[in-house]
């Protein structure tokens, strides 16, 4: 039976570490993107004799990838979060993996002794 839950926690802790490795990734592509609308926001132009309403438009351009990094950072919060919430689970599993795996060999060692 021990080795059962054992066995139970290991793949739960294998489970939360690819969920870990999945955030992390979306984390990155995020990141990846932010640095590329920021990169955007500074080479947006206009001609330079242009009309008025170039300025305009560049200006509510710009806004909008803005506003886009702010969803994108939100969104990277919140990933961020659930990454800590994932990782203190992840902590709890090791743990109970770990007594169970002590519990084992206290067990596998009273059978010898036997």
């Amino acid at each position: 039976m021990i080795d059962q839950l054992y066995n139970l926690k290991k793949t739960q802790t294998d489970q939360k570490l690819m969920q870990k490795g999945q955030l992390l990734s979306k984390i990155e592509r995020l990141d990846a993107e932010i640095l590329i609308t920021k990169t955007q926001i500074d080479t947006a132009t206009v001609q330079k004799f242009g009309a008025i309403s170039d300025f305009t438009v560049l200006q509510m351009h710009k806004n909008t990838m803005k506003l886009h990094i702010r969803k994108l950072e939100l969104e990277k919060n919140s990933l961020k979060e659930e990454l800590d919430m994932l990782i203190k689970d992840i902590i709890g599993l090791q743990k109970e993996t770990e007594q169970f795996g002590y519990i084992l060999e206290e067990q596998k060692q009273e059978e010898k002794q036997r």
